[in-house]
């Protein structure tokens, strides 16, 4: 099938069809997967854990916070104008005034969940400006722990749900679809890699809550199971993808030499921390009037810059916060001191690094795909909130606003008297290519590729070349379907950059540096447009790769 171009976009259509048999099964144990969950309580639902609960997900790692208008003088119009804002032109509207409209009591359901967000002695919520906001809405937890806090209260309330079944050290190795239907998930638990030991859970909806793509790049703040895997799960069955070329790259990640890299929360720069590079030159005044509070892709794209001319940057915390560091940001001075920096008296080296994903899988007002059976929330989905580039500390809104909706609509979908027990795995024939140094170097190869051709600044020959080395991985990963997903998901994501010729939001191509305002409309893309996208190998040697890592 040829490739849409941008005058004839791809549509997105969700699925429209009865349940099939099966369980509700949630792949993915973040944030997004266990408030789906809970709010899908009393109905049996298992949720599929590649870790021990708390472990290898974002979501914990996430220390700004959440954003919601529950401060005076604050709406949630003035939240969905920011978010429409940041997102460079193709945030979807409608979506984005319906996540403001239903923060506010996504927050008190967490708080009925135990979240204990910071609060004044008057009983106010302690409230953040982070980069892009108009107005103070970030609600922390003791300062920048408000993932863990947040992920801690969930997976009490879970365990202490008894319709939710957790299957701990299973990974999803495949969506089993049949006739544009998802059948159910095959499973293998990762000490039996090798071993041929599947099992297959039939399913009557499947909720992907995977995560985002961060271990696809060789510097990234992600846990190392953020591989994208989910996203060629589900394009590999069918599914539509949507913007995958929008990726955003924090600017402010601990350069200290640590895969995944530490993160040095915006909200430093939101009580006055600057940035300055090796002259001890404040540089962000000369490239946007808002400072270091400009959009992440403008701040990144600095930051980045300044690197590319041999300048180091660094963070420094020393007057705006000084002595308080420890107490109000806990979590990065834990980071800091675990290198020998103390940000009170000493400059935090920083770099930018993969964050967050704006593209995944298609999703509707509901959740749904377009693949009957087959809902998404989180980083995995693209839901047309974040546009081009994600307002900061929407990502953790977005889960639990479109986790509880996803829930809703499944509750309409499933025949409750069909829903009364939980169907055993059940053991099934196969084998799976065991990690091998094999794999591990052409992991590290596509990792450099995706930093160096297809990361903060882009071009038509990079992102050409990385798509022809992608393609030669991809025949070399046959047989490891770990590996052949992460390709999969990478080429979805340089192809797409390839496609759109111009500059928007976290999408920047030095040789169309401007945005046109004829493709400010979303990407639409199947697998199906992959083989139209991708050229031909070049005929000279693939330059030396040099990266940080």
């Amino acid at each position: 099938m040829a490739a849409r171009n941008r005058r004839e976009p791809r549509t997105f259509k969700p699925f429209e069809s009865e349940a099939g048999p099966g369980d509700i099964v949630i792949i993915g144990a973040g944030l997004a997967g266990l408030f789906t969950a809970l709010k899908l309580a009393p109905l049996p639902v298992t949720v599929i854990a590649a870790a021990p609960l708390g472990e290898g997900a974002s979501s914990m790692w996430a220390q700004g916070g959440i954003a919601a208008a529950v401060g005076e003088g604050d709406s949630t119009d003035k939240h969905a104008a920011d978010t429409i804002e940041s997102g460079a032109g193709i945030v979807d509207p409608q979506v984005a005034h319906i996540v403001a409209d239903e923060g506010p009591d996504r927050i008190r359901d967490l708080l009925s969940y135990g979240v204990p967000f910071d609060r004044d002695l008057a009983g106010h919520y302690v409230l953040s400006k982070e980069a892009a906001h108009s107005e103070k809405r970030v609600v922390r937890v003791s300062g920048d722990r408000a993932g863990a806090a947040i992920m801690q209260a969930l997976i009490a309330a879970v365990r202490n749900t008894s319709s939710i079944r957790v299957l701990e050290g299973y990974e999803a190795d495949d969506l089993i679809a049949q006739n544009g239907r998802v059948q159910g998930v095959r499973l293998i638990r990762p000490k039996a890699l090798g071993n041929g030991t599947y099992v297959f859970v039939p399913a009557s909806a499947v909720v992907l809550a995977t995560g985002g793509v961060g271990a696809l790049f060789a510097l990234t703040t992600n846990p190392s199971y953020a591989k994208g895997e989910a996203i060629a799960m589900a394009a590999r069955a069918g599914a539509i993808i949507a913007d995958p070329e929008f990726v955003q790259f924090h600017p402010t990640a601990i350069d200290a030499g640590i895969d995944p890299a530490p993160l040095a929360t915006e909200a430093l720069r939101g009580e006055g921390a600057t940035l300055v590079n090796s002259n001890g030159e404040r540089f962000m005044l000369s490239v946007d009037p808002r400072g270091e509070l400009a959009p992440r892709d403008v701040v990144a794209r600095a930051v980045y810059n300044e690197l590319n001319a041999g300048r180091g940057v660094f963070l420094d915390c020393r007057t705006a916060i000084g002595p308080h560091f420890e107490k109000e940001f806990p979590t990065v001075w834990n980071h800091c001191r675990n290198v020998g920096i103390d940000p009170t008296t000493d400059l935090i080296p920083v770099a930018p690094a993969e964050h967050y994903h704006m593209g995944g899988i298609a999703t509707d007002l509901r959740g749904r795909t377009s693949l009957a059976g087959l809902w998404a929330v989180g980083e995995v989905a693209s839901t047309g909130l974040h546009g081009a580039n994600r307002l900061a500390s929407n990502s953790l809104l977005e889960a639990v606003v479109f986790g509880a909706r996803a829930a809703a609509d499944i509750r309409t979908f499933i025949p409750h008297d069909r829903v009364g027990h939980f169907v055993h795995p059940k053991r099934i024939s196969g084998t799976r290519a065991t990690p091998t140094a094999k794999r591990r170097e052409a992991a590290q190869t596509l990792r450099t590729i995706m930093t160096k051709y297809v990361g903060v600044q882009r071009s038509a020959k990079g992102l050409k070349l990385a798509l022809a080395v992608l393609k030669e991985l991809e025949a070399k990963a046959a047989g490891d379907l770990v590996l052949s997903n992460m390709v999969l998901t990478a080429r979805l994501i340089a192809g797409a950059a390839l496609m759109r010729k111009e500059s928007r939001g976290g999408h920047f191509r030095s040789d169309y540096p401007m945005s046109n305002p004829s493709l400010a409309h979303r990407t639409f893309i199947t697998i199906d447009d992959l083989d139209a996208i991708a050229p031909k190998r070049p005929a000279h040697p693939m330059p030396a790769m040099a990266c940080r890592t």
